[in-house]
């Protein structure tokens, strides 16, 4: 009885017991001299079995920490710090029960003097995973004060398209993350949210080919995630920034963050105005009998375009640690934009009898917007080392409404042309994802998972047309109309990871996903207006996605692998593909949506092998894409939409469609060499070979085509506080189902300068220094040919200022400081 009693009060004891064995650890972090502190040092407790953070700090003005409540048990001790060597105790043993007092540590100084050229960073960082490239661009000199989109085309295997849209491995159908989960602050245009983002804000870019079924199988390439900006160092701390630059651009931001015991406050706030100008040619002529004729139809036009935007983004947060086992996480954005687009295009005709010989067309498109998301994190530890449980509830809101204006005169005296467009966007989404790791022993795992992807939208165009005889503006029943849009997808998924030697390991993946694409079409009657019609669409599928992954260590170094996997995946119709009401911005070129569109289906394998040395690293890929019902628009006879057009003469029209499968082949290779301690290079290439199969019933024909692209960054210090970047990229020529694309090339310079004891930058970038990059096309069809070319950008010269205050570790970073990682994936590490 006595021991059932010792017992039961030992078991209510337990945790007492427990937490009384937590101990402190304290000490003092100097420079080489011994005397001064190392202000803002990061001393971090890490795994002995794979190095994983566990408990860490920054030290104080005086150089002291002070790690609380840290558990029993044997860690490595590091301590990194700017400028100096990496101080390392392996097996550092935490007795329960009694605090440790390291006394003073003295760190070694790191980097030389090199004909008056040093160097302690090398920025921006790659790290190279067998199926994950990381790419540190929070100090891009290149990116500083332009958009996302600016910053995505200059990462390796990313390129920028002729519509804004960016592409991996020659695919825009990519999956876009914002830390990790999908953002509904970019609504239904990606593009636009892309431009409105300042480069800024981004601290890292992920890019993954073959993602595991843990992540979402949306992409056709793969997923990019955007890591924005987030520290989690001790006491107040921050920067701000501010650049102007050509064409009257300007971005200013401030980032602050504050971290006292178990909470982390942390938030940012960025304005930009962006004006961006860009031109364009297009020439359209058609065939006579086969051949072009002094006789044929001819329509050349000339375009300016300007983009002039206003955009605040706020971004607030909250970390709150309640243990060592449990943390929850509140994070908040918040996107205002306005912005004004306009396009003048002169018109030139030839053998166009009703047009005359030219005209000018101006329209000009005013759009407000606002995007919101909340997001909800949750992490718990478990019992066993590694075993934890995570769990993401996010909300997002979105609305975009706008008014157009176009208006067009002709040089034959034609009855001037006037359209004004009344459109109105909005959309919901909710994100819903439950995780659990559980390990079953060294290098031996299982997961599973939940999530539940829901989204809503709803797009409105009411447009009016200037009557030439009453001059008054009367409702165009033809273009009227209201579309509406559910998407679901709910999806279970299983990985099982193993070791099975010393160097193969394998990872086995299962996802199921059931999704649903619903459309609601409204439009008017063109017989009787009153009357409104509703057309609905229902898109219903269940799929598996399977993957598999093998690993094998080539060498001694934890990079040195080859790894073979396979993926299946999926491209989902998005809204301006599916919806069905024709784009009339330009008179001379109609666009229109399909709502009949088929998600495409996706087979991905790729072999890789990775290598790391002392001074450089590199990884090479060999991969193979198999694309079933490949979306894209086609274009027609303009004959089908009489009905909108009135002279069709020398018109051009393009609907989405399931236009072909394809068949894509290729060879990447990213390499960084330290060819000096002052000097290193980033090289990425990528060569691929691509057959069309085209559709019955589209009249296109099976094409193949091989092309490549290559871009290289150098990075020079020429003084501790003085460094220069350059990039320069090449784009092959192309062809596509229907014509071929021109080469592109362009080059981008950096210079930058640290004031103030690095605790200021002053910056400044040249973008497309020799203003050359511009998209050409050329189209052949069965009755005419098309050309155009376009550019977003001129070239854009940037000077940005950047101060930074509070406790700073200039060049290090803890990978937890920067915001939410995604995991490791495939196979990686096991």
């Amino acid at each position: 009885m006595l021991l059932k009693k010792a017992l039961s009060c030992l078991i209510l004891l337990f945790p007492l017991i427990l937490f009384a064995q937590k101990v402190n650890i304290k000490g003092r972090i100097l420079e080489q001299d011994s005397v001064s502190p190392a202000i803002g040092a990061s001393v971090s407790l890490l795994s002995t079995v794979n190095n994983a953070y566990i408990r860490g700090q920054q030290t104080g003005n005086n150089g002291n920490f002070d790690i609380q409540e840290v558990d029993p048990g044997t860690y490595n001790l590091q301590v990194t710090y700017i400028g100096f060597k990496t101080y390392t105790r392996n097996n550092f043993v935490v007795a329960p029960g009694k605090d440790i007092d390291l006394g003073t540590i003295s760190l070694a100084e790191e980097g030389e003097l090199i004909s008056e050229v040093v160097v302690q960073g090398k920025l921006p960082d790659l790290q190279i995973g067998i199926d994950k490239k990381t790419f540190d661009v929070s100090q891009s000199m290149v990116s500083v004060g332009g958009s996302a989109q600016d910053l995505l085309g200059n990462v390796p295997t990313l390129q920028v398209e002729s519509d804004g849209s960016i592409s991996l491995r020659g695919s825009s159908s990519v999956r876009f993350l914002v830390d990790g989960k999908e953002s509904a602050m970019a609504g239904s245009d990606i593009n636009a949210f892309l431009q409105s983002l300042p480069a800024d804000a981004i601290s890292k870019v992920e890019i993954i080919t073959n993602p595991s079924s843990k992540y979402d199988a949306e992409g056709q390439s793969g997923i990019i995630n955007i890591i924005l900006k987030k520290n989690a160092r001790l006491g107040l701390n921050g920067s701000v920034n501010a650049s102007g630059g050509s064409y009257e651009n300007a971005n200013a931001g401030i980032t602050l963050n504050y971290r006292d015991g178990k909470m982390n406050y942390f938030g940012n706030y960025n304005f930009s105005r962006r004006n961006s100008l860009g031109d364009g040619f297009s020439d359209n002529v058609d065939y006579i009998n086969g051949v072009i004729t002094d006789l044929s139809p001819r329509t050349v036009s000339n375009e300016e375009s300007k983009r002039l935007g206003y955009n605040n983004t706020i971004r607030l947060g909250a970390d709150y640690y309640m243990n060592e086992k449990t943390s929850l996480s509140l994070t908040t954005n918040l996107s205002l934009r306005d912005n004004e687009r306009g396009n003048d295009i002169n018109y030139s005709y030839w053998n166009v009898p009703g047009l005359g010989s030219s005209s000018f067309r101006n329209s000009l498109q005013h759009e407000d917007d606002l995007g919101i998301d909340a997001q909800l994190d949750f992490k718990r530890t478990l019992k066993r080392e590694g075993e934890e449980i995570s769990a993401n509830v996010s909300f997002g809101y979105d609305t975009e409404d706008g008014v157009n204006d176009f208006h067009q005169t002709f040089a034959n005296g034609n009855a001037d042309l006037k359209r004004v467009n009344n459109t109105s966007e909005s959309g919901k989404n909710w994100n819903m994802q439950l995780d659990y790791v559980l390990p079953l022993g060294e290098n031996h795992k299982f997961e599973a998972g939940y999530r539940s992807i829901l989204r809503y939208s709803d797009e409105s165009q009411y447009s009016e047309e200037l009557d030439s005889l009453t001059q008054q503006f009367l409702p165009d029943y033809r273009i009227t109309n209201d579309f509406d849009m559910a998407s679901t997808v709910h999806a279970l998924y299983a990985n099982y990871q193993r070791q099975l030697t010393k160097k193969l390991g394998v990872q086995l993946g299962l996802r199921a996903e059931q999704a649903n694409l619903n459309t609601n079409i409204y439009s008017h009657d063109l017989e009787n207006p009153s009357i409104i019609k509703n057309d609905k669409g229902e898109l219903d599928y269940f799929r598996l996605y399977p993957s598999v992954f093998l690993s094998y260590s080539v060498g001694e170094g934890q990079g040195d692998k080859v790894q073979l996997s396979y993926s299946r995946r999926v491209q989902r119709p998005r809204g301006w593909q599916v919806n069905p009401f024709i784009d009339v911005s330009d008179v001379q070129n109609y666009r229109q949506g399909n709502p009949n569109l088929l998600p495409e289906d996706i087979h991905a394998t790729e072999l890789s092998f990775s290598k790391f040395y002392e001074k450089w690293n590199f990884i090479s890929s060999v991969f193979y894409r198999r694309v079933n019902d490949q979306t894209q628009p086609v274009i027609y006879d303009e004959d089908l939409i009489s009905d909108i057009v009135g002279d069709r003469t020398n018109v051009t029209y393009m609907k989405w469609e399931n236009a072909s499968d394809l068949d894509a082949m290729g060879f990447e290779l990213i390499t960084k060499v330290n060819l000096t301690n002052w000097w290193d290079v980033t090289g990425n290439a990528n060569l691929s070979h691509i057959t069309f199969h085209p559709k019955d019933g589209l009249g296109l024909v099976g094409r193949e085509s091989f092309n490549w692209n290559a871009n290289l960054t150098t990075n020079v210090k020429f003084t501790p506080t003085f460094s220069a970047q350059v990039r320069g990229d090449y784009r092959s020529g192309m062809k596509t189902m229907q014509g071929e694309m021109n080469p592109m090339k362009g080059v981008d310079v950096a210079l930058k300068k640290d004031l103030f004891k690095n605790k200021a930058s002053l910056m400044l970038n040249v973008r497309d220094a020799f203003n050359t990059r511009k998209f050409s096309m050329h189209n052949y069809l069965p009755n005419r040919e098309t050309q155009f070319s376009h550019r977003w950008m001129r070239r854009m010269i940037t000077l940005s200022f950047t101060y930074r205050f509070g406790l700073q570790n200039f060049g290090r970073k803890d990978n937890e400081q920067n915001g939410q990682d995604m995991e490791d994936m495939g196979g990686q590490q096991f």
